[in-house]
């Protein structure tokens, strides 16, 4: 059978992505759910975490769904918690721990809450592969832990759990992973259990299980769909396959939450895409959490009431609407400080206050991360009276290793090569910015020279800029970490105007026209300023953009989100 033709464009595109075969083009722009997901049994541990529940669903024993509070543990509850309706299951309960009073992480408080309301199996989303302490405590209680998660391995001991369902699991003796695809979403992780579940309570012929549809659990992957975009795992190989199908489920989703947070965002379901979870739905759901209202994300995507829905996604614009005043707030003050203690060329930013509430401190780095790049860490004082605080990186260097190369410095720390959570003695934040930087600079004597921050993906000019184009690079789609937005270079082009927009003049629009054709485009993004980038825009003058190419959502029609402008060669 020929295989279909696809333009110059796209292939190119691909090619840059290391897909060159026929088969595997074919495979990366229309993926098959039936080949390219793995089975659940593969999991290490699956088929002894599969008994167990079965065993404990028939006994009628309580079970704990245990629940990081993010976008990626909420949506991982909810899909246990349908599997648990669906199965005519009722003796569960979903525990999601508060993030400023408790924190990240699987709590022996909790487990003794749990332990009192005669909970006999806890399965965790999103959390516990290092939870050794916890589990052991959940044990001495009475408790069996099911663990279903996708955050690294220990090097050392690891918990006694009952089943550690993690795709980073190394085989015996090996150092491959168990499961052929390790970059699984904790939410999931949780998802291939119920997989699993489902298939044996009905090769079982188990009561509740035998009347579930074969391939219900694919309802299920409009919450897998979310967590795997908002979680921003690497949107290839089997996560691709997961976030292309799970936005499929969510575009025609009958969960009233979902509906009723389109509806307020004004956001088309039909038509929603990865942006829009990015952007709109995972941000009100995190929103929960940062303003001190975990479950409510939880009940939102739960509910079977369009009432509730709409009352829970109103409550939930609110708290988003407070995290964004609040973050400003903190933002304000932190740039001001910047600018008072810190040169333009200090590659290192720590800055912090006792009233400054952890959980917002990311999203209040990232702002600043923007204006002046580096590394900005900031750190505030939770409910319990701990100095915690998150780290950002413009990419230059790994703050999982700025932290690594600074032992001593922090309590503990934990996260990725751009973003890294910690938690710091009241002594040791004395000391906190001499350390990172003397980390910093021992880290950048051993890094070869500087690389070009951006480079495009492809050529276009204004002319070229056209509907069938964003369709012919939408074929990628769903873009993300592993498989970014193609950018493009435009040329000859020229500024035609630059004015800043939003409530607080925070955002940049830049207007360019094209030398030759006399085409008009409109290039924005958000909180920047013409200082941004590499040449700031002058009107009147010449300037090379780099570009992703978007649907404009204010204006109609096609628009460019700009990565950065270069001076025109």
């Amino acid at each position: 059978m020929p295989m279909p033709q696809y333009s110059e464009i796209v292939r190119s595109l691909l090619i840059k992505r290391g897909v060159v075969d026929d088969s595997e083009v074919e495979a990366f722009l229309n993926p098959d759910y039936a080949s390219q997901t793995h089975s659940p049994n593969l999991l290490f541990g699956m088929d002894k975490a599969v008994a167990h529940l079965l065993k404990v669903i028939e006994s009628q024993e309580r079970i704990a769904v245990y629940a990081d509070f993010d976008c990626d543990g909420i949506p991982g509850a909810a899909l246990l918690s349908d599997f648990f309706q669906k199965v005519g299951c009722q003796n569960f309960e979903v525990y999601i721990p508060h993030r400023d009073r408790e924190g990240y992480g699987f709590h022996k408080e909790a487990i003794e809450e749990l332990a009192e309301r005669g909970v006999k199996l806890i399965i965790t989303v999103d959390v516990g592969t290092t939870a050794v302490d916890a589990v052991f405590h959940a044990k001495k209680l009475g408790i069996d832990t099911i663990v279903t998660d996708h955050h690294e391995m220990p090097e050392g001991e690891m918990p006694d759990a009952l089943a550690m369902l993690n795709p980073k699991f190394l085989s015996s003796g090996s150092s491959e992973t168990a499961y052929p695809f390790p970059h699984l979403c904790g939410a999931a992780v949780a998802w291939k259990l119920v997989q699993a579940a489902l298939a044996e309570g009905r090769r079982r012929g188990m009561p509740g299980f035998a009347e579930v549809p074969e391939g219900w659990e694919k309802w299920l992957l409009d919450l897998v769909g979310i967590a795997t975009v908002a979680d921003m795992v690497p949107l290839v190989g089997e996560n691709r396959v997961l976030a292309r199908f799970g936005l499929a489920v969510l575009r025609k989703s009958k969960r009233p939450g979902i509906r009723a947070l389109c509806y307020r965002l004004r956001l088309r379901q039909n038509e929603l895409t990865e942006d829009d979870i990015g952007f709109s739905i995972a941000p009100r759901i995190n929103a929960a959490s940062r303003m001190d209202d975990p479950d409510a994300a939880f009940r939102l995507l739960i509910t079977n009431d369009s009432n509730e829905a709409e009352q829970i996604a109103a409550h939930l614009e609110k708290l988003n609407s407070r995290r964004k005043g609040v973050v400003g707030s903190v933002v304000r003050e932190a740039k001001k400080r910047v600018h008072e203690r810190f040169r333009a060329d200090e590659r290192v930013v720590v800055l912090g206050d006792t009233q400054w509430k952890p959980a917002l401190l990311g999203l209040a780095a990232n702002s600043i991360l923007e204006e002046r790049g580096g590394v900005v860490c900031l750190w505030g004082r939770d409910a319990r009276g701990r100095l915690k605080g998150s780290c950002r990186s413009d990419g230059s260097v790994s703050v999982v290793e700025l932290f690594r190369n600074a032992p001593g410095a922090v309590l503990e720390f934990g996260g990725h090569k751009a973003s890294c959570g910690f938690s710091v003695s009241h002594e040791g934040i004395h000391t906190l910015a001499d350390s990172l930087t003397r980390s910093l600079a021992s880290i950048a004597a051993a890094m070869p020279g500087e690389q070009n921050a951006f480079e495009s993906d492809a050529v276009m000019s204004l002319s070229e800029m056209s509907m069938p184009l964003y369709q012919e690079v939408s074929c990628l789609a769903p873009f993300g970490v592993g498989n970014p937005k193609p950018v493009f270079l435009i040329s000859e082009t020229i500024v035609s105007s630059v004015k800043r927009f939003g409530k607080e003049s925070n955002h940049i629009e830049v207007m360019i026209s094209c030398e030759r054709s006399g085409k008009v485009a409109r290039a924005f993004d958000f909180f920047k300023s013409p200082d941004s980038f590499t040449h700031a825009p002058v009107v009147g003058e010449k300037a090379d953009i780099l570009a992703t190419l978007e649907k404009d959502s204010y204006r109609g029609g096609l628009a460019l989100r700009l990565i950065d402008i270069i001076p025109s060669k």
